[in-house]
């Protein structure tokens, strides 16, 4: 039996299992199963590879697309770029290769979505996912602002987002956890009131399906995507690894 999963803490929030579940049973896969491993701290990464010889393949979520990273054996390109993890390879010879498949699906699920005002991004957050939407801006030569509660050189406060920096920065894009189940009161601290039609917010938060953050843009009539689309085009790319 093949074992797959999901580490990251906390994993009440998550999908992962529910969808490579559902896919094995709906495309016959009879010798694989998904489990959630919980992992408080990345330092129990390798005991609970040990324990589970049969890993084939993982998928990292917050916080460990980071930190994860010094107990690989090796990163494919893209995610030596992106400097984030978010897919484990368990290869025949024993060693650990990670890669990136978030950035595969934040680019496709935005592709669709953009707009000739779409000019320049508001990248809402600084972990490990921010790190793939940013490869993907700049690979698509978007201009973009890193806003953080805790800045860094060259970004941007919370605080210091008004309306005249939003009426240019119609795109803003949520990689924190904020507003993710169960904490579904908590949002982004923006000025909503604005925004308006010729933004797009889109928030790498999947549960539940319309966040603060998303419901308090639609309301402004902005154009709102969730995260969930981006889950299974990242899901199936890590699958397309596993099994190479």
């Amino acid at each position: 039996m093949q074992l797959f999963g999901l580490i990251g803490f906390p994993l009440g929030h998550s999908f992962s299992k529910q969808y490579f579940s559902q896919k094995f049973t709906v495309e016959g896969i009879t010798n694989a199963r998904y489990e959630l491993f919980p992992l408080p701290h990345i330092q129990e990464f390798p005991a609970l590879c040990a324990q589970n010889p049969q890993l084939k393949g993982l998928n990292v979520t917050i916080p460990h697309k980071e930190t994860v990273i010094p107990y690989l054996y090796e990163l494919d390109e893209e995610a030596h770029r992106v400097g984030a993890v978010n897919t484990i390879a368990f290869l025949p010879d024993g060693r650990t290769k990670g890669y990136n498949t978030d950035v595969y699906g934040f680019e496709q699920t935005l592709l669709p979505l953009l707009q000739p005002h779409h000019t320049h991004a508001l990248v809402l957050g600084t972990g490990g996912a921010a790190k793939a939407v940013i490869h993907v801006l700049s690979k698509l030569g978007l201009p973009f602002l890193q806003v953080s509660r805790q800045p860094g050189a060259g970004q941007l406060h919370y605080r210091q987002i008004d309306k005249e920096l939003l009426q240019q920065y119609t795109v803003v894009v949520n990689t924190t956890p904020l507003g993710m189940y169960p904490n579904t009161q908590q949002y982004p601290n923006l000025p909503y009131q604005h925004a308006g039609s010729r933004h797009l917010f889109y928030d790498l938060v999947y549960n539940p399906p319309q966040t603060l953050f998303l419901a308090k843009a639609a309301q402004q009539g902005a154009t709102t995507q969730n995260g969930l689309a981006m889950l299974h085009l990242q899901a199936e790319r890590a699958w397309q690894i596993w099994n190479s």
